[in-house]
């Protein structure tokens, strides 16, 4: 079992994954996570009241890892609320590396079992609003717990 800590200059993000629901997903962020992948890079696309998306190294949504996932969409947690952490793609089993944090679940539900959901921000909900496009990605913290 994982935890992560998205740390950004407006604080902290603390997320609990899904690893019942999305083992290959959650697994996929925690490597990337530990290597550094995302150390400095920013939220590329911010749409109030709907998501924050970051993980392109690009800085313009069209980059990832150089290799993509399968989504998984069949657990019980695969409804976008606030603060649920999602992979971002280009259609169907083509994820990588972005990932999207929920605004709201009155703009998002449409996106429910077409995103694989695979963590929710548990503490610091409110960073979520005060980030903007070009914010950064400082550093995110893996934790095992038990």
């Amino acid at each position: 079992m994982y935890k992560a800590e998205i740390h950004t200059a407006k604080g902290v993000m603390k997320v609990n994954f899904f690893e019942k629901d999305a083992p290959n997903t959650v697994a996929n962020f925690v490597k990337l996570a530990k290597s550094g992948f995302y150390d400095g890079l920013t939220f590329h696309r911010v749409i109030p009241d709907f998501v924050i998306q970051g993980g392109c190294p690009n800085g313009t949504g069209s980059g990832g890892p150089g290799y993509s996932i399968n989504c998984e969409l069949n657990g019980d947690n695969q409804y976008h609320d606030r603060g649920v952490l999602s992979m971002a793609h280009a259609g169907r089993n083509t994820g990588g590396s972005q990932f999207f944090i929920c605004h709201s679940r009155a703009n998002t539900s449409h996106l429910d079992r077409n995103h694989t959901c695979f963590g929710k921000v548990y503490e610091g909900l409110e960073v979520i609003d005060l980030i903007r496009g070009g914010d950064e990605i400082e550093k995110i913290v893996i934790t095992e717990t038990e």
